[in-house]
């Protein structure tokens, strides 16, 4: 597949790609780079606006702009003017956890769940930022929550945990923002010496036709899985270290490919010099828009 550069800027942990459908623009964030971007793939005009505190997730607001998922909690970018005003505070100790992976359900609620920076113990949560208000959803078995994405009719939620290299697929009631019944979707080989070792599961998204797509940290490649479990495609990636997936263009074919080049060892960069940057390929099976959340 052809793979092109969509922004060479060296991201230090390139992450939460998010097209944007009406402004025909993609954002993304680089977490250990305080910054959100925004760049229009048809002009190339790019904006960078920074953040003082590491922003983790992004979403659409319905009333335009984005929600950023900080670790200092939720706020509003006003990305016409930079403005960033609190929606609210953190739920935890900010100073051993942070929001990472989120997502927007059917219903305009927008689910973050957490990283727990020490990695000693399964302690991470999932949060749901509803109407202004957060509620904690589920708390412990997993370290470092990512891949959430809804399958299009939604009825069913995905989770990974990179630490633990799985991930898991809930039953979703979409009036009622619960997830239940929670079946293990893919467990990836934990033993990174092994030679079957092909990285772990990071951010995701589903397309059109259901299937499930995820980024494989360390693996340098992505995985297009049936709603089945099936794999039905693989694609080999110029970095290592992808992070999260985003649909994009007016035809919703481009994925769209953020990377992480933090604490990479010099010889990977050196071998792979795309390393932190976004990357862009066509594929055969659109996205679906993503939802708003609704405040």
């Amino acid at each position: 597949m052809n793979i092109e550069v969509f922004h060479d800027q060296t991201m230090q942990v390139g992450e939460c790609p998010l097209w944007h459908p009406h402004e025909l623009v993609l954002y993304w964030v680089d977490i250990d780079g305080f910054a959100v971007h925004r760049k229009d793939p048809g002009s190339g005009a790019h904006r960078q606006y920074a953040m003082d505190s590491e922003p983790c997730a992004l979403a659409i607001h319905a009333t335009g702009g984005l929600v950023v998922a900080r670790r200092d909690g939720f706020v509003h970018l006003d990305t016409a003017s930079g403005a960033v005003t609190q929606i609210a505070a953190a739920p935890y100790d900010t100073a051993t956890t942070r929001f990472n992976d989120g997502r927007v359900d059917p219903a305009g609620r927008f689910w973050v769940g957490t990283r727990y920076e020490p990695g000693d113990q399964p302690v991470a949560e999932m949060f749901v930022l509803e109407r202004g208000k957060v509620q904690r959803a589920w708390s412990g078995n997993m370290t470092n929550s990512n891949g959430l994405a809804f399958a299009p009719g939604g009825d069913a939620m995905y989770h990974a945990d990179t630490t633990s290299h799985r991930i898991d697929r809930y039953d979703f009631d979409a009036l009622a923002g619960k997830a239940c019944h929670v079946l293990r979707f893919q467990q990836f080989d934990t033993d990174k010496q092994s030679a079957n070792y092909g990285g772990r599961p990071d951010g995701a998204a589903v397309d059109s036709e259901g299937a499930y797509w995820c980024a494989m940290f360390e693996g340098a490649r992505l995985l297009r899985f049936s709603a089945a479990g099936k794999l039905l495609q693989e694609v080999a990636l110029p970095v290592q270290c992808p992070t999260m997936i985003a649909f994009g263009a007016d035809d919703l074919r481009t994925l769209y490919i953020t990377s992480a080049s933090h604490k990479r060892p010099q010889a990977e960069k050196a071998r792979l010099p795309l390393t932190g940057q976004v990357l862009a390929l066509r594929v055969d099976v659109p996205g679906r828009v993503e939802h708003v959340y609704e405040p």
